[in-house]
């Protein structure tokens, strides 16, 4: 009896081995089973090996300045740029394993004891997703169903890409292409991104706090978002938890960790966007320049598709310094508040009736205003995508609606009539202003503006208006190549008078000199200097129009000019962008070089798709351009540019209150040229140094709006303090490198430059009767 027990019970256990067997081995076929299934794509499509390769994300276009920084990105929806392994920070990699998956390095995809754990435990004590898991989960298989049959086969589906995952990529580019992956919100679109715009650096600058916040963003991004309106204060609770991670992992010491969990955030909040940033006023020019680029046929992919500016990850290397870039920005940022402040000062209703508009009448402003208002954006939007009447657009204009508008002490939201801001934003002073190496052509500063997002008009390159006196150094230049005159030639100051007809003029042409001085006699570097125009109306009479005109092409002008003499003035309508190539021929020994702003466009994968080739071309005789710098010296020597250099004015109030960081005590070569058009209504500055040349002008939108005298309207003042801020800037750096050389004198100078040597006493002064033979 007993011994039938006995083999009863051998025979229950066998029965339960057995079962165990089966249940076991059943339960691996059944994974396997389901391995298979969800690779054979039996859950849903699966990746191939192609797709594991290079996996479909949209990758923003990145705009990389000269000295490698990224001055801003083009995309749609995701802001991403992939960096490898090797410019991550070791804290953030640290952070990622100690928080994520503390046994990253010793799994293949999957980590079966934290598989089982969350298995028995119903995920209580934690959850089992590898970091290959997650990627895999951002890159092929999306947001988790609410489904739990869904649900369950999304896991397995992880399950088998992150092994895929494991045996395609190393753990490094593992890690590398989670943090690329990930969306960090405020349009941080992967680690690079996330690390410039909430502490404005390269992710491998990031130190330890600033790693571990960003870390503990992947929990969930939209909730522990750091920014002061969203939740700093749980974001700053989860930091910690990723810093006692690191401690339970030995990755830092608790003194470190009680440390640093004691700090605040130390946001340094950057956000980047098309009219955030540096550089906004550029990166909108290269925008539709890389617009045109991609639509055209030679620039096709290898498949024949054409290139998205915004998902394809194409990197444009830019000849903009950020550096420089940054310097001018704020050479504006410093300047025209003061100007602006003292502009509305004078332009109060008390003091101009019709403010901000000057010597204008009533009926003329109306006129100007309904013109200002059909060409609005607002009627641009309810005339074609409302396609609302006439006359209901015009009703809205005087609707008064909440709005944001632009102030130098920062944006002001309120209520106003869109008319009203209309007037309001008609009085303010904009400013242009752009910076080139006359050597190579490359243009290193362009500031378009004074705020993108709320003045989106480039007067860079878009705008054109009157340069003033900045056009007589055209005259001067062919004057000197045509008749081989030197700065040491005198001219009376007299009045002179160009009759009717004899260049195409319809009437007669007699300038007048500011302060009415006609006095004696001037060498023409003096004349230059202080920009008398009758003497530029002399040698206008001697060469005539068309030669001038001719060279202003060779120079870079673009749109035609009127051959008519008082184009010797500066009538002319030119943009910044092109005198600033203009002046550059002078700095380049009569070499004029087509501005460039694009050295390269790559690939993502860094394939050259684009390369710039110069463009060159011989204008003037290496003496005359020599000679012509010599005169425009004399302008910061003694003339209208004199400012540059003394210390003596500052008590008086215009220096006060607008000649913004005065004095400059410059002591170098500085070669110059100030302009101021009629009333007032444009003031420009144009200055070189051998190795850089600069453009400024500021003017108002409306030519009725103005300085009511030359004192504060006038070029000197306007638009030159910012052309000596920058250089200041620029002068303070030393890795710039900008030159404080004299210019390079020709080795066969024929053409007396230095007045304090006597000259020839045969040769005598030019008289008004006087007609050198001229050889056109």
């Amino acid at each position: 009896m007993a011994k039938q027990k006995k083999q009863n019970k051998q025979l229950d256990f066998s029965t339960y081995i057995r079962w165990f067997w089966m249940l076991f081995l059943s339960g691996v076929l059944l994974v396997v089973l389901l391995f298979s299934l969800a690779s054979w794509g039996v859950f849903g499509e699966m990746p191939d090996h192609t797709q594991l390769e290079n996996p479909r994300t949209n990758l923003a276009t990145e705009i990389i300045s000269s000295d490698g920084k990224t001055l801003g990105k083009y995309y749609f929806n995701d802001n991403r740029t992939p960096i490898g392994y090797d410019e991550l920070s070791q804290q953030l990699i640290d952070a990622l394993i100690a928080t994520e998956d503390a046994r990253f390095h010793d799994h293949s995809g999957i980590d079966a004891r934290g598989t089982l754990r969350a298995f028995f435990f119903l995920g209580k004590r934690g959850g089992a997703s590898t970091i290959s898991q997650q990627l895999a989960r951002q890159l092929f298989v999306g947001v988790r169903s609410k489904n739990k049959l869904e649900t369950a086969t999304q896991k397995i589906k992880e399950w088998v890409i992150a092994i895929r995952l494991e045996r395609q990529y190393t753990k490094e580019e593992i890690i590398a292409q989670y943090f690329n992956i990930y969306d960090f919100g405020n349009n941080g679109d992967g680690i690079r991104s996330a690390s410039r715009i909430y502490f404005n650096k390269e992710p491998k600058d990031l130190d330890l706090k600033e790693s571990a916040m960003l870390v503990g963003m992947f929990k969930n991004s939209s909730l522990y978002n750091p920014r002061e309106h969203r939740n700093p204060e749980g974001t700053r609770n989860r930091r910690n938890v990723v810093l006692a991670q690191m401690a339970k992992y030995d990755y830092i010491t608790d003194e470190v960790k009680d440390s640093i969990q004691k700090l605040d955030l130390g946001l340094n909040y950057s956000p980047e966007s098309h009219r955030e940033g540096i550089a906004t006023y550029f990166r909108a020019y290269l925008q539709d320049f890389m617009k045109k680029w991609v639509n055209d046929d030679d620039n096709l992919k290898p498949d024949g598709t054409k290139y998205n500016i915004y998902k394809d990850g194409l990197k444009i290397y830019t000849t903009i310094d950020s550096r420089m870039q940054q310097y001018a920005e704020n050479a504006v940022q410093q300047h025209m508040p003061r100007l602006q402040k003292e502009f509305l000062h004078q332009n109060t209703k008390d003091r101009n009736p019709t403010a901000p508009f000057l010597e204008i009448t009533y009926g003329a402003i109306d006129t100007l205003m309904k013109r200002a208002m059909r060409r609005s954006e607002r009627w641009r939007k309810m005339k074609y995508d409302l396609k609302k009447s006439d006359k209901e657009i015009i009703a809205s204009f005087d609707k008064p609606i909440a709005m944001s508008i632009f102030s130098w002490e920062g944006e002001i939201d309120t209520i106003m009539k869109p008319i009203d801001s209309m007037r309001y934003y008609k009085s303010f002073l904009h400013p242009a202003m752009m910076s080139m190496e006359p050597q190579s052509g490359h243009v290193k500063a362009w500031v378009g503006g004074m705020n993108y997002k709320h003045f989106q008009y480039d007067m860079v390159k878009q705008g054109k208006r009157q340069i003033g006196s900045t056009f007589k150094p055209f005259v001067y230049a062919t004057a000197i190549d045509q008749l081989h005159l030197s700065p040491c030639d005198t001219f009376p100051r007299s009045q002179i008078t160009i009759e009717a007809n004899k260049f195409g003029n319809p009437e007669p042409w007699a300038p007048r000199n500011e302060g009415s001085d006609y006095d004696g006699f001037l060498t023409l570097k003096q004349a230059l200097a202080n920009s008398v125009n009758t003497v530029t109306a002399r040698l206008m009479d001697k060469v005539g129009p068309q030669p001038v005109i001719d060279l202003a092409h060779n120079l870079g002008v673009e749109q035609d000019i009127l051959a008519v003499p008082a184009i010797a003035l500066g009538t002319p309508e030119l943009s910044v962008y092109e005198m600033v190539a203009a002046y550059s021929t002078f700095a380049n020994k009569g070499v004029y070089t087509k501005p460039v702003m694009i050295t390269s466009i790559e690939d993502k994968n860094g394939t050259i798709l684009f390369q710039v080739a110069p463009e060159t071309k011989d204008v003037l005789s290496e003496e005359t351009a020599y000679v012509t710098v010599n005169l425009l010296e004399g302008v910061t020597q003694g003339g209208s540019g004199a400012r540059l250099r003394h210390n003596g004015a500052a008590k008086q109030a215009v220096y006060k209150e607008i000649i913004t960081g005065y004095p400059y005590e410059f002591d170098n070569p500085i070669a110059g040229k100030t302009g101021t058009t009629q009333n007032q209504s444009d003031g420009w500055f144009m200055g070189m140094v051998p190795n850089l040349v600069t453009g400024v002008w500021v003017g108002a939108e409306d030519r009725a709006a103005h300085f009511r005298t030359i004192t504060y309207g006038q070029g000197a003042s306007m638009a030159l303090p910012i052309w000596a801020l920058f250089m200041k800037s620029c002068y303070e750096d030393e890795t710039l490198s900008i030159s404080k050389d004299e210019f390079e004198k020709p080795n066969e100078l024929s053409i007396r430059v230095d007045c304090s040597i006597q000259e020839d006493p045969d040769k005598k002064k030019i008289e008004e009767d006087d007609e050198p033979e001229i050889d056109f």
